[in-house]
C-alpha cells in the first residue's frame, strides 16, 4: 500500500483534539450519500414513468409502420414476409384507416375506424388486456347480416373505447350507424356510404384519444365497406425490443427504399420523448447540484485538515517527501469519503427503489397517471452514471485543498 494511501486513512481516524473536523468528514460522506440515493431514485421514477407511458401508447398505436408515398398497398403480404425476415421485428399486421361520423340515437361522434386482422393474434399487441366488456372473437366471427333498419347491408363488428361507449351511451350488443367519406369511380369523386356497426367488444386503454377517438375493425371488413378490396393504408410491425427501433428501422429503410417510406414510434411521439427527456435532465441537473453541495463541504473539510496537519507536512517534506505525494495524501482522503458517500448512497438509492415498487405507500391519480403508485424502473446504467458523477465531483473537489497543502513550506511551518 503506498504511504500517501496509509496517511490519508489516518487521518480518516477520529481523535479527541480534531473531533469537529471528523465529525465534519462524515457529514460530507452523508451529504455525499443523500445526493446520490436523491438522484437514483429520481431517475428510477421518471424511467419508470416513460416507460409506463410508452407502453401504454404504444399498445394501441404503431411502433413502426411502412406506407407508401404513392397511396395504397396492395400486395402488403408480400411486404409483410420480408419486413418479418428483418432481425428484431416480430409481427407484421396491414392495416385500413377511415373515418366516419358514428351516431347511436343518443349521441354522435367524429371517429377513425382503424381496420386490421385480429385472427391468429394478429391485430393491435395489448388490445386484447384492455378488453373491459365483450371479446375480440366476434371482430372475425360472422355478424348478422341483414340487419333490420339497415337496407339490407351487413353489420361490421367494431370494438369502441369506454369513451366513447360513454359519450354514445352503449354497450357490447347495441348497433351504431356510421356515415363515412369514399373516394369513387376513376375521377375519385367524393361521395359517402352508410352502413351499421354492431359493438362486440369494449376496451379502456387509458390514452384518452384512443378511447374516445379510434375504434377498431376486420381489415377484409373496412375493405368491403370503402370500396378497396385487396389494398392496405399501410403495414403496422411490432418489435422484439423498443430499445432497438432506430436499429431496426434502419435496416426496414434499406429494404423498404422509394417509394415506400418507414416510420417508427418515435417520430410519432416526438414531443412526449422530448418533454420527458427535459424533464429528466432537469431533475438530473438538480439532483447533482445537491451532490455537488457536498463537494464544497469536502472542500471545506480537506482545507481544515491541511490547516491541522501543518506539521505532519512540515516533517514529511523535510524527509524526503515530493510535494506531489502530499497533494495525493488529500486527494485520496477526499476520494475516500467521495466512495463511501457514494457507495453508501447506492445502496440507499436502491433500498428506496425497492421499498417504492414493493409497498406503494406513495399514491398519485390513477385517473392520469394510469397507475396508482409510483412506477419504478432500475437501470444498472443509471447507477452506473451516477457513481461516476459522484466520484468525479469529490475528485475535482480534492484539487484545490491538494494544491495547497502540496505548497506549503517547512521552515516556516517549523519556525511558527
Amino acid at each position: 500500500m503506498r504511504y500517501e494511501l496509509t496517511i490519508a486513512l489516518r487521518y480518516l481516524r477520529a481523535r479527541r483534539k480534531n473531533a469537529f473536523i471528523s465529525i465534519t468528514t462524515i457529514f460530507t460522506a452523508v451529504g455525499v450519500m443523500i445526493g446520490v440515493a436523491a438522484l437514483i431514485i429520481v431517475l428510477s421514477v421518471m424511467n419508470g414513468f416513460e416507460s409506463n407511458l410508452r407502453e401504454r401508447v404504444l399498445s394501441l398505436s404503431p411502433q413502426v409502420q411502412i406506407l407508401n408515398y404513392a397511396g395504397s398497398i396492395s400486395d402488403y403480404d408480400k411486404i409483410s414476409k420480408q419486413a418479418l425476415a428483418v432481425p428484431g421485428v416480430i409481427a407484421a399486421d396491414p392495416f385500413l384507416i377511415g373515418q366516419g361520423l358514428v351516431s347511436s340515437g343518443r349521441g354522435v361522434s367524429g371517429v377513425l375506424v382503424r381496420g386490421m386482422r385480429f385472427e391468429a393474434g394478429s391485430g393491435p399487441s395489448q388490445l386484447r388486456r384492455f378488453i373491459r366488456a365483450g371479446s375480440l372473437a366476434g371482430l372475425v366471427a360472422a355478424t348478422d347480416s341483414k340487419a333490420a333498419g339497415d337496407g339490407g347491408d351487413e353489420s361490421i363488428a367494431v370494438a369502441i373505447g369506454e369513451a366513447l361507449s360513454h359519450k354514445l351511451k352503449v354497450r357490447v350488443g347495441d348497433r351504431l350507424r356510421i356515415v363515412a367519406p369514399i373516394l369513387t369511380g376513376s375521377s375519385s369523386e367524393l361521395s359517402t356510404r352508410t352502413g351499421q356497426l354492431i359493438i362486440v367488444a369494449v376496451f379502456d386503454s387509458g390514452i384518452s384519444y384512443i378511447d374516445s377517438d379510434v375504434i377498431f375493425a376486420d381489415l377484409a371488413r373496412m375493405q368491403d365497406f370503402l370500396g378497396r378490396q385487396g389494398r392496405a393504408d399501410g403495414i403496422e410491425l411490432r418489435l422484439a425490443n423498443l430499445d432497438e427501433t432506430n436499429a431496426v428501422t434502419a435496416r426496414l429503410r434499406k429494404l423498404f427504399p422509394h417509394p415506400f417510406r418507414v416510420r417508427d414510434w418515435i417520430e410519432f411521439n416526438q414531443s412526449a420523448a422530448a418533454g420527458f427527456e427535459m424533464l429528466k435532465r432537469i431533475y438530473t441537473l438538480v439532483m447533482l447540484m445537491l451532490i455537488g453541495v457536498a463537494a464544497f463541504n469536502l472542500i471545506a473539510t480537506l482545507i481544515m485538515v491541511v490547516m491541522e496537519k501543518r506539521k505532519d507536512i512540515a516533517v514529511l517534506l523535510t524527509m524526503g517527501a515530493a510535494r506531489r505525494n502530499i497533494a495525493m495524501i488529500f486527494v485520496f482522503k477526499g476520494l475516500i469519503v467521495g466512495l463511501i458517500g457514494t457507495g453508501a448512497g447506492l445502496v440507499l438509492g436502491s433500498i428506496g427503489c425497492f421499498i417504492l415498487s414493493r409497498y406503494h405507500f406513495i399514491e398519485i391519480p390513477k385517473e392520469i397517471y394510469q397507475t396508482s403508485s409510483l412506477p419504478i424502473q432500475v437501470s444498472a446504467g443509471n447507477f452506473a452514471a451516477v457513481a461516476l458523477a459522484s466520484i468525479a465531483m469529490c475528485l475535482l473537489a480534492t484539487l484545490y485543498p491538494a494544491r495547497q497543502a502540496s505548497r506549503q513550506t517547512p521552515v516556516e511551518i517549523l519556525r511558527a
